[in-house]
């Protein structure tokens, strides 16, 4: 399998998720490796807007097979966005993690505190290396 992990974000190696700081905002996503892992996605649930979650606590679920996944938040933030695209067509988490298939946007209430727990490419990659050694890792 040939894994994509971009460079220009930060990553939580325990939840498998990118984040991408946009002004006082953040975006969150399944990386490409999460997202393989999990399988195919079948539904997105996300909390709604408005909602404040804490760190470690669910951004919203995804249905994989039979079973439903909780995506857990690598910050704590309140969230301004959902993506609605991703909602109606959950395969787009699968087949463009990176892009359409981002999953939500919000405010980061801790930013400063909380990013200590963020890694560069380097370092999920490494994570991601010793979980899939025979994956192809890109840029």
């Amino acid at each position: 399998m040939q894994l994509s992990i971009p460079s220009a974000l930060l990553y939580h190696p325990a939840y498998d998720v990118w984040i991408r700081q946009e002004g006082n905002e953040v975006v969150i996503g399944a990386t490409s490796y999460g997202a393989y892992f999990a399988g195919e996605i079948l539904a997105f649930t996300p909390k709604r807007v408005g909602v404040e979650i804490e760190i470690e606590r669910s951004i919203g679920v995804v249905e994989v097979a039979k079973t439903m996944v909780a995506i857990h938040a690598p910050l704590s933030l309140r969230l301004t966005a959902t993506n609605e695209a991703a909602v109606g067509k959950p395969e787009l988490i699968n087949l463009d993690p990176y892009g359409e298939g981002w999953l939500v946007r919000g405010v980061a209430l801790r930013w400063q505190a909380e990013k200590a727990n963020l890694v560069g490419r380097e370092a999920y990659a490494a994570h991601v290396r010793a979980a899939a050694p025979d994956d192809e890792i890109t840029a």
